[in-house]
């Protein structure tokens, strides 16, 4: 007998196939029949009128300490989302020396926005090896979940307080080297590390990995090609300054292994096209040279909500303002006071490459005011800074810094993008059916006060698949589920077929979408909040065989799998990606 039938349903099976009516057979957390089902069942699920398609596979999140707190991994579960990997941009937790939780988590705070106070409260940092912080949650967990091992904590573990501003001796590599080794041997799932000028750690200083020189990178990435079922992921330079694409190009074939850079955005800007064209031609050079490169891209729009106390992405815009967040927030005010200083920010943002990735972010009369503190800037929420600036005659800067010294720095400011529309989405299908991609980058887990990208599945069926009609159903579910699969080498996992593991959603085709974005207060301690939005039209989610959510809600069942290296992933061949059969 079964112990689940899920009947009558339209089944998409991950492969981009046209969809079927048929019935689904699971018993003991796997799928054994697909199609038509005449075995009884203990349990049956009628998916009449809906969709039944592998779960959703979330390729990169931060929910590296969110599931000591929270293993439900919400947001995600309601989603649609059963596997997720974390451990990306070199920010792990693990290893962990005896000193380097409290170096780490002030950085985590101030890169990923993950609260200190949740951290520091939230999270035991009870263990050293990469195996035992995997053990930690072993059990644990509602969904199937697998970590990078990150530079910055493999440099802070065996470098200390040298890890910043130091370059690595022969001796440190080496010991780097064989750490990250026992890492990939426990479990990790790859090497991941950074370079991005958008990633200052605690006290505004760039964060270990960003101290590495590229033969340090590339010696590590080496590392990965003697263990099993391992990956790559690196944060460029956005700009692809020199040097920036050898190294990307490097590190794959260092590895012998793809690797993935983030983030491809397609936003509403006259050089649209051509930024894409610039940023995919980097896997062109790769493949020449024998290498793999795959761009994460972004299945819709980010939506930013930023503030000049935490400062994240402002403290990369060009020169003065990086300085500034290096300030205690009593010191960066009494800055901001300054007529000097603030002809500085203007002039700095005037100088900004035209090109530059964040030069749509840095438009100091195209933030929105989000939400604010004081009652006398309560009359700015919802309009922009530039209209606000006109009307009261002062320039953009003075708007901005007033109304953030007003409120003691937690202003929200959002910058207006408006980039769902039928041009940008168009290009986006043409950046989704190209091999050099990777459909995600959701930041789950992450900047919990700044972007509301965690809801990347839905959003992504809602709007490309039935607003804007750039892909077709069958595709779309392929790309979040058996083309991710393929990349991390995933064993049985990604598609609905006999034999492999039964991670299923269940959804309205006509429905699913998200809802809006939302301040919710439910992290540990009560005070901090984190942005959240609820998911549409998914009935029903399984992880290994087991149902999680129904309609919305969660049973508060833990059946995911602590994913390792070898074990539960197999080696993925440098060409995988470009294969028009995947699977």
């Amino acid at each position: 007998m079964l112990d689940i039938k899920i009947a009558n349903g339209t089944i998409v099976d991950g492969k981009g196939k046209p969809g079927y009516t048929g019935d689904l057979g699971i018993r003991d957390g796997r799928i054994v029949s697909v199609g038509t089902v005449d075995e009884d069942a203990r349990e049956t699920i009628d998916a009449t009128g809906r969709v039944v398609a592998p779960g959703f596979i979330d390729c990169h999140t931060h929910y590296d300490a969110q599931v000591f707190w929270d293993p439900t991994l919400s947001p995600s579960c309601y989603h649609g989302v059963t596997t997720v990997f974390g451990g990306f941009c070199g920010f792990s937790i693990a290893p962990l020396s005896a000193d380097s939780a409290d170096y780490l988590m002030p950085m985590l705070a101030r890169v990923e926005g993950m609260p200190l106070a949740v951290l520091s409260g939230a999270v035991p940092w009870d263990w050293s090896s990469f195996g035992e912080f995997l053990d930690r949650f072993e059990g644990k967990v509602g969904l199937n979940a697998g970590f990078f091992a990150g530079h910055s904590a493999i440099r802070r573990y065996v470098m200390g307080t040298r890890a910043v501003g130091e370059k690595a001796s022969k001796a440190d590599l080496e010991a780097m080297k064989a750490l990250l080794g026992k890492s990939l041997a426990e479990g990790a799932m790859g090497f991941s590390t950074t370079v991005s000028n958008t990633h200052n750690d605690g006290d505004g200083n760039p964060v270990p990995s960003r101290w590495a020189e590229h033969s340090e990178i590339v010696a590590l990435a080496g590392v990965v090609k003697d263990h099993e079922g391992t990956g790559l992921e690196l944060l460029p330079d956005l700009e692809f300054g020199p040097g920036m694409s050898e190294l990307l190009a490097d590190v794959s074939i260092a590895g012998n292994r793809p690797v993935n850079w983030n983030v491809l955005g397609v936003s509403k800007r006259p050089d649209a096209e051509a930024m894409v064209a610039k940023r995919l031609a980097v896997s062109d050079f790769a493949r020449e040279r024998g290498g793999e490169v795959i761009a994460l891209a972004m299945p819709g729009s980010a939506t930013a909500y930023m503030n000049l106390r935490g400062g994240f992405l402002f403290d990369a815009f060009p020169g003065v303002w990086p300085s500034l967040f290096q300030l205690s927030p009593e010191e960066r005010m009494d800055k901001f006071r300054d007529p000097a200083v603030r002809k500085q920010m203007a002039e700095g943002i005037e100088t900004m490459n035209p090109n530059a990735p964040l030069k749509g972010l840095a438009q100091l009369d195209n933030f929105m005011v989000s939400s604010v503190v004081c009652e006398e800037n309560q009359k700015y929420v919802g309009r922009k800074t530039g209209d606000i600036a006109r009307e009261e005659k002062r320039a953009p800067i003075d708007v901005l810094l007033d109304m953030a010294l007003a409120d003691n720095l937690d202003t929200v400011f959002t910058p207006d993008n408006n980039s769902d529309n039928a041009e940008t989405f168009a290009l986006r299908g043409k950046v989704y059916a190209d091999d050099r991609t990777l459909v995600g980058a959701s930041d789950a887990g992450a900047h919990l006060d700044l972007i509301d990208t965690f809801a990347f599945s839905t959003d992504f069926l809602q709007k490309a698949v039935r607003e804007f009609g750039v892909i077709t159903l069958e595709e779309a579910v392929h790309q979040i589920t058996g083309r991710q699969a393929t990349y991390f080498g995933l064993i049985d996992r990604g598609l609905l077929a006999p034999g492999y593991h039964a991670d299923i959603v269940v959804f309205d085709k006509d429905t699913i979408g998200r809802g809006p974005t939302q301040m919710r207060y439910d992290l540990p301690g009560g005070t901090d909040f984190r942005l959240y939005a609820d998911a549409e039209g998914i009935d029903h989610v399984l992880v290994n065989g087991v149902e999680i959510v129904r309609n919305g809600e969660h049973n508060g069942k833990l059946p995911g799998t602590v994913l390792r290296s070898g074990r539960d992933t197999k080696t993925v061949a440098l060409d995988a990606m470009r294969k028009p059969e995947l699977v």
